[in-house]
């Protein structure tokens, strides 16, 4: 499986997903002077890591997690989609200057690790001979 991760190392850009989603919750909680209990967080992050495992499902993204284009960008798509409706119907905020921030920083960093991840490996893996 050369372009593909086995399901157990699938869980580490999963890990690494969620992760990027609590801290874009907590980075803008705190730029806004809210809490940053455990419950004000949760109630911020929630719409985002429901959409982004929609996505993980959506596209399979365990095959191959670590694709920027093939699943980073829909990925990115689902994510702040996904949120961005899940806030409304919950009866949170979606101001225009958020759904900018929080487009720039999802795409940022779901796609830019995959991005990062992609040319480190290229540049591990040994040079094919021209024969």
């Amino acid at each position: 499986m050369p372009n593909q991760l086995r399901p157990s190392r699938a869980v580490w850009p999963l890990v690494a997903d969620i992760v990027i989603v609590v801290v874009f919750a907590i980075i803008g909680r705190a730029s806004h002077g809210e809490a940053l209990s455990l419950g004000g967080i949760a109630t911020t992050t929630w719409p985002f890591l429901v959409a982004l495992l929609v996505g993980w499902t959506a596209l399979f993204a365990w095959r191959a997690p670590v694709r920027p284009v093939r699943i980073g960008l829909p990925l990115w798509a689902v994510t702040v989609a996904g949120g961005m409706l899940l806030r409304v119907v919950s009866g949170q905020g979606t101001a225009v200057p958020f759904i900018i921030v929080a487009s720039v920083f999802l795409l940022l960093t779901l796609v830019g690790w995959r991005v990062v991840a992609t040319l480190v490996r290229r540049r591990r893996q040994p040079a094919r001979s021209a024969a």
